[in-house]
């Protein structure tokens, strides 16, 4: 397409544009009879199945033990009582033990009582409530049995070495989404965040953290802090420099990255760690850490500055669970957020004891972490909020498979899969790359400039940029080759790159997409070559 045309998509997400590419793809894979590759999405090709069989069976359960309390023969029954229920499960798990998940809800009662000091009739009566959902959740912020569970999944994914101390306070929601725009909603809400306010952001990043800070709602003013290539994806000292300036009121960032697929380095997080303790105590932070699974050994500024953090985690990924909308914030019980309203100017603590004064007599000691929740229905509706209780069962169930896998099974398995992914499209690029091990290989993005440098030569490229749209790469590769990629210059990264998901494909189809960058980057060549014939002519 010409420069003209591609002009007007500037404007667009990548994830806007990337309608317009599958348009193209799908035309082209029907008329060429080759496939259409969707790598534009990271929606995993791959399920976790033992909790999910757990469920659908304790579900059965459930329905059992509401028909020993009442049942009418028009299809109604009573509510799940919880005197005996846990001996009532034990029971019911013999009776059907050919059934698939036995084995697992078995080992899960046992372990989770055993693990969390829990009251087995008091445990197993929320979870069969819940997936009944026969109730609005209680507390509504996270399931107390839950909220534990997952306490104890975060520091295992999350936090790292060594362990945080204190104990984080977590809101159950509907995905990292819901996370994303409830946090920014409860920070401008509570003066924390004001229009026209500085803060900054970890580029390259999800693009909606990018249009978020520009809509009216919000109107932040934009800091960035790079993570060039060439430093391996790690912010340098002179961008972390850029974090001492205290008109930044915040720093949000995306760990792994997204779209770079590299996490933070424990010397990067220890220079960040610096900043924040030795001139900048009063900096909010807030990490999107949904990849963190993919990294052994990962490491989150939960662990490292949990006071400060605000996190963020969600089980679509990892578990391969995007539709149950499955997502957790976590705010340490001691944190800044709360110090920070108890000093704001009275005026605004007035209009504070104001918002959230139908909540309680004592509006000013509302925490940050259920100010969030309130606001998350416009505060009128606190009383029905909470993500819903047959999701948070699953969310329960997840986590607790992950901690009775002593081997870490699952998780090698899901690493194999996406960077066995990632070699496959090294080799269609034609690449010999050296092993990062903060790579978690569930996005790679290809920075066709750096590459075509040594690979099409300097001249061609040269000529690229000044005679053809950076968004022409996707553009062709979905017209040329039925292949869909972001563009990664809506990530704040370079305009000439692409995002290609690892985790939605089939393992096969990776070496094809890197060949078809190839023969983009000969079409290229070629017209650079013929622009040098017609010049001498």
């Amino acid at each position: 397409m010409d420069p003209m045309s591609l002009r007007r998509f500037e404007t667009l997400s990548p994830f806007e544009i990337k309608d317009e590419l599958i348009k193209l793809a799908r035309k082209t894979s029907k008329t060429t009879q080759s496939a259409f590759l969707n790598a534009g999405r990271g929606n995993p090709n791959w399920i976790a199945t033992t909790p999910r069989e757990g469920f659908f069976l304790l579900g059965q359960f459930a329905v059992t033990e509401s028909r020993r309390v009442m049942e009418h023969p028009a299809g109604l029954a009573g509510m799940p009582q919880p005197r005996g229920i846990a001996g009532r499960l034990e029971a019911w798990l013999v009776k059907h033990a050919d059934m698939p998940g036995v084995a697992f809800l078995a080992s899960m009662v046992d372990f989770a009582v055993k693990t969390f000091d829990f009251e087995p009739d008091a445990f197993v009566h929320e979870l069969v409530d819940s997936i009944i959902g026969d109730n609005y959740p209680v507390p509504d912020r996270m399931l107390v049995h839950n909220e534990r569970i997952v306490q104890e999944y975060l520091m295992w994914a999350m936090c790292g070495n060594p362990r945080p101390s204190g104990t984080f306070d977590l809101y159950a929601v509907e995905g990292g989404t819901a996370a994303m725009c409830y946090i920014f909603k409860s920070l401008k809400a509570n003066r924390l965040l004001h229009p026209g306010d500085t803060i900054a952001l970890g580029t390259p990043i999800f693009t909606p953290y990018i249009e978020m800070t520009h809509l009216e709602d919000y109107a932040l003013n934009v800091v960035t802090i790079r993570a060039p290539q060439e430093n391996r994806f790690q912010f340098t000292d002179i961008e972390l420099k850029k974090l001492e300036d205290p008109r930044i009121k915040a720093f949000f960032i995306v760990n792994p990255g997204n779209p770079t697929g590299v996490a933070l380095s424990n010397e990067t997080i220890g220079k960040i760690a610096g900043v924040v303790k030795t001139s900048r105590r009063d900096l909010m932070l807030l990490t999107d850490d949904v990849y963190g699974t993919f990294v052994p050994g990962f490491r989150s500024l939960m662990g490292e500055l949990p006071h400060n953090t605000i996190g963020v985690y969600s089980y679509s990924k990892y578990f391969g669970c995007t539709g149950w909308r499955l997502g957790v914030i976590a705010i340490h019980q001691d944190n800044i957020f709360d110090r920070m309203i108890a000093k704001l100017p009275e005026a605004d603590l007035k209009a504070l004891d104001k918002r959230y004064g139908a909540l309680t007599l004592e509006p000013r000691r509302v925490k940050f972490i259920d100010r969030i929740v309130a606001d998350s229905r416009d505060v009128a509706l606190n009383h029905t909020a909470g993500l819903s209780l047959p999701q948070q069962v699953m969310m329960s169930l997840f986590s607790l498979a992950e901690l009775m896998d002593a081997d870490k099974r699952y998780q090698k398995a899901c690493m194999e899969i996406v960077h066995r992914r990632a070699r496959a499209m090294i080799d269609g690029l034609g690449l010999a790359v050296t092993p990062n091990p903060l790579y978690d290989a569930y996005y790679g993005l290809i920075d066709f400039e750096f590459w075509a440098r040594k690979n099409i030569g300097e001249d061609a490229v040269e000529y690229l940029k000044k005679n053809v749209h950076p968004l022409d790469l996707a553009f062709c590769l979905a017209e040329n080759h039925g292949i869909v990629l972001l563009n990664g210059g809506g990530f704040e990264a370079p305009d000439w790159s692409l995002r290609v998901s690892l985790a939605n494909l089939d393992d096969d189809v990776y070496d094809d997409i890197g060949r078809g960058v190839r023969s983009i980057a000969r079409g290229y060549r070629d017209a650079f070559e013929a622009s040098k014939r017609a010049a001498k002519t």
